[in-house]
Parts: structure tokens; sequence; C-alpha cells
């Protein structure tokens, strides 16, 4: 086998080896791989995938970009971007996962993801109307998508506005996903902001729980308690 069909076969098996959630191994087998400069975008398109799975985003970063700056249109594209959007989000650049989103957007790439993924990276920017704008339209793709559905009555939680639609949101969210913390705690804050005390009381506790030292969970908590202090 010459030098190039190695690395194919190389690439081949990190990829089955990522797809079964076996990382490292990935990260392993793509480190012994010799490729070519065709085959080069194939490699770090999966070592940008396998290192953002570890949560080491330097380096996911350093591959995802290379593959978006090369790479056409395609489903590897939509991807990469979707990655690079995931690991600003995570790392507080709501502002460039907001530019890898409109990019997919400008592509004709809308889908419920972009669209409740750009709902969150504008939310966080501090522009409330247009996230309630892309959560809105996430919605009119699949009305029954449960990260929209939490993140448009969250962000009307927050705003104070259209409260029993904002209850009713959250709580179809955390029905089709009971064991998802962040929802509990929407729900929990949508209930506070409605007054609903006790009932706030269970799910924002059972969030914080499970989210342990998350800011926004114990901001919560700590709203919730002086309110039954001051009541």
């Amino acid at each position: 086998m010459d030098a190039r069909s190695k690395g194919a076969a190389a690439i081949a098996r990190a990829t089955d080896e990522y797809r079964a959630g076996e990382y490292e191994a990935a990260l392993a087998t793509l480190a012994s791989a010799t490729v070519d400069e065709e085959d080069y975008l194939d490699l770090a398109y999966l070592l940008g995938l396998c290192y953002s799975r570890l949560e080491r985003f330097d380096e996911a970063l350093l591959y995802l970009e290379q593959v978006v700056t090369q790479g056409d249109n395609g489903p590897r594209i939509f991807q990469c971007r979707m990655s690079l959007a995931y690991i600003y989000a995570a790392t507080g650049r709501s502002k460039l996962a907001e530019y890898e989103l409109e990019k997919l957007v400008e592509a004709s790439r809308v889908s419920t993801q972009v669209c409740a993924a750009l709902g969150h990276a504008n939310w966080k920017q501090g522009k409330l109307d247009e996230g309630l704008s892309w959560y809105r339209k996430a919605l009119e793709l699949d009305a029954e998508n449960p990260t929209a559905l939490n993140g448009y009555g969250y962000l009307l939680a927050c705003a104070g506005k259209e409260l029993d639609v904002a209850l009713t949101h959250c709580r179809k969210a955390l029905d089709a996903d009971p064991h998802n913390p962040a929802y509990a705690d929407s729900l929990g804050w949508a209930c506070f902001k409605l007054g609903r005390l006790d009932e706030a009381a269970r799910y924002l506790y059972a969030a914080a729980a499970e989210l342990g030292d998350e800011a926004e969970s114990r901001s919560h908590v700590e709203a919730l308690e002086k309110a039954v202090r001051q009541s």
C-alpha cells in the first residue's frame, strides 16, 4: 500500500472511531497518518471535530477554521461552522458565533438548529428582540423543537413578556427532555416571573443541583430566595 493509500485508510478508520464516540482513538489514528495535500482537508476536518468533542477548543478552532476558509459550501462546511459557533458560544464569544451562523444563512443553510443558535447568540449580546425573532423562525420550521421551545420561552420570561406563553413553551421543552437541567432552570424562571414561588423552587433547585456553579442558575436561585424572604 502506497503512502496516499495508507493515509486514506487512516482517515477512514478515524472516521469510524469518531462515529463510535472514540475521539481519543481517532486522534491517535490521525496522528500516525501521512496525507498529501489532496487529503489534508479531510484530516483537518476530523481533527477539528474530535478536538471539539473533547472540548480542546483552541486546537479545534485551528483545524475547523482551515476547513471553512478552504472548503466549499457542502455538508462538511455546515458542520464546521456549527461547531465553530458552538465553541465561540461556549467560550463567551457570541459575536463570533453569530458571524459563523450568519454565514450559513447567507449560504441558504437555514435550519431550526441555525435559527435557534442565532437566537441564543443574539440574546447573549443583549439583543433580546433579535433573539426572540430568531427563535420564532426556528419554531416556524419545527414547532416541537425542544431547544427552540426552551429558548423562546426563556427569553420571554427574561423580558417579562407573555409569561403564560413563556411557561407553556418551557414546560413543553422539559416534557420533551425531562433530564435537561437547563430546561428545568428555564421553567423555574418562568414560574418565578409569574409569582409561583413554590413551583419555581422545585425546578430551580433541581436545576442548580445539576448545573453546579453555573452563574445564571445561581442568580435565579438567589432571586428566588430573596423573594421568599420578602414574602
